[in-house]
């Protein structure tokens, strides 16, 4: 088994920045093998059949406790909610999350009809989505402080196979400086983080078809990429 810079994982049901949780075995002393450029390209995610979906947009099997949380906060029964109604969802079963991380959510899993709302199917998964990523974030808050420190995230991190540069991952934490010279996560910023690299990775995995750890943009392409990362949830 090889972990990659590219998360090779493949899930039942695909979703934008869901990663599925690294083995029990996972150690640190593997951190050095763990780290060849890229995993197998992922099928592309297909959206089930009709029969497979509840009334109301939900996908089947959904728990009832997701779907009551959206409800609850669409008020206007219009089978959307927009970014304060999604806050508002998502404290019922996590955390309030501060509403730049619910704008990187939004952006993430946008419904392609309303870009500013999203519906039962994307909230379901959303909310599968924050579920992975609080298994992950349990397992590497080892002293269980409820936040994660540098070691733990490069950790966790390397543990999903994406094996960020020391000088790319030093650009990363120093936005989640504590103003002591330490950073720590909370698992608000710890989901804005994994989000933001496992986004931007699977934006540049479009880009190399052939796996190889590079590949030629052009300018456009490049800022096409990235800005919507910097000021679509700003």
């Amino acid at each position: 088994m090889e972990y990659s810079r590219y998360n090779s994982s493949h899930s039942a049901t695909p979703s934008p920045s869901a990663p599925e949780l690294p083995p029990d075995s996972y150690d640190h002393q593997y951190q050095q093998q763990y780290q060849s450029y890229y995993g197998q390209p992922q099928a592309p995610a297909s959206r089930p059949s009709s029969r497979n979906w509840q009334s109301g947009g939900f996908p089947a099997g959904t728990e009832s406790g997701v779907v009551r949380a959206f409800q609850m906060v669409d008020r206007d029964r219009s089978g959307f909610i927009d970014e304060h109604e999604l806050q508002q969802a998502l404290s019922s079963g996590y955390k309030r999350f501060n509403l730049r991380t619910i704008r990187l959510l939004m952006f993430l899993f946008k419904n392609p009809y309303d870009p500013l709302r999203i519906g039962p199917a994307e909230f379901a998964a959303l909310w599968s989505c924050l579920a992975h990523w609080r298994a992950i974030f349990e397992r590497f808050d080892r002293d269980r402080s409820g936040k994660i420190d540098s070691m733990e995230l490069r950790d966790a991190l390397y543990s999903l196979g994406y094996a960020v540069p020391p000088s790319v991952f030093q650009v990363l934490i120093s936005k989640y400086d504590n103003g002591r010279g330490k950073a720590e996560l909370d698992f608000d910023s710890f989901v804005e983080c994994g989000m933001i690299v496992k986004g931007l990775t699977d934006k540049f995995k479009e880009k190399d078809k052939g796996y190889t750890g590079s590949a030629r943009l052009s300018y456009d392409s490049f800022l096409c990429m990235v800005i919507p990362f910097l000021v679509s949830y700003d």
